[in-house]
């Protein structure tokens, strides 16, 4: 169940189309559905206004597509990530209507992806290099599965770093800046050094040796001296960008409630 559904059988129980012993049984139901290998948070969309994400590392292709099509069926639209083209290929002959974005390993089903126009707020997902871009895809494409509408900046890091500051337009209308960045990991606090939204760092694990597969643009982030820089998990993509989207849906219902 979702906002939507709970508040359709409000309305039908105000209209007296559905009884309250009938709403009540339907309210009574489990919040979530066991398959033994997994328990579906059916009313994760209630709490969080977003179905529950199947994380597909690690369970088998079948795993995958059996979850991925019973939240599909129940919330109308779902995201899987860390999905492989096996995973891949077992959720779309479920779920026929799934895309798979193979860069990014996300496959999503149901979600309008947006593009900002005019004065429409948007998340910007920045990377510091190329190579740190399938991790900028997954940040991007999550935001824009739970609703924000997102422009990409990629490859501007601070190797180069007029590939940056010749984007300040961009970057000073963002409302919130998703900045992934591997090597050093030094673009999050750079950019928050210009800019007056949130930035949220995405380590990666590119770079060499002593980067020690992200950790070190991990502390790096983590002590960034500009204000305004959170940071989350190493590769973890997904992290930044529904964290982003979480932040801009709450900033229009703050405006909405205001007007």
């Amino acid at each position: 169940m979702n906002e939507t559904s709970l508040r359709q059988l409000l309305d039908d129980v105000s209209r007296g189309a559905v009884t309250v012993d009938q709403a009540t049984v339907r309210l009574r139901d489990l919040p979530y559905e066991n398959l033994g290998y997994a328990r579906i948070d059916h009313h994760r969309a209630l709490r969080k206004a977003a179905p529950e994400v199947v994380f597909c590392e690690g369970k088998t292709p079948e795993q995958a597509a059996e979850i991925f099509s019973r939240i599909a069926a129940q919330a109308g639209r779902v995201l899987g990530t860390r999905a492989s083209q096996a995973h891949a290929d077992a959720i779309q002959e479920r779920t026929p209507e799934a895309t798979y974005f193979p860069e990014a390993r996300l496959i999503m089903a149901g979600a309008e992806r947006r593009t900002a126009e005019g004065n429409q707020p948007y998340i910007l997902v920045a990377s510091g290099g190329t190579a740190d871009v399938p991790v900028a895809e997954e940040a991007a494409l999550t935001a824009e599965f739970h609703g924000a509408c997102v422009e990409r900046l990629y490859d501007v890091g601070v190797a180069g770093v007029h590939r940056l500051l010749d984007q300040r337009e961009i970057l000073m209308k963002a409302k919130v800046i998703v900045a992934v960045a591997g090597m050093d990991g030094a673009l999050p606090g750079l950019i928050a050094g210009l800019v007056a939204c949130p930035v949220i760092a995405v380590p990666t694990a590119m770079g060499y040796g002593t980067g020690l597969g992200g950790v070190a643009a991990l502390m790096n982030m983590l002590n960034a001296c500009a204000p305004g820089v959170a940071v989350v998990n190493i590769d973890n993509g997904f992290g930044g960008g529904y964290l982003a989207a979480m932040i801009v849906r709450e900033r229009k219902q703050e405006e909405g409630s205001r007007k």
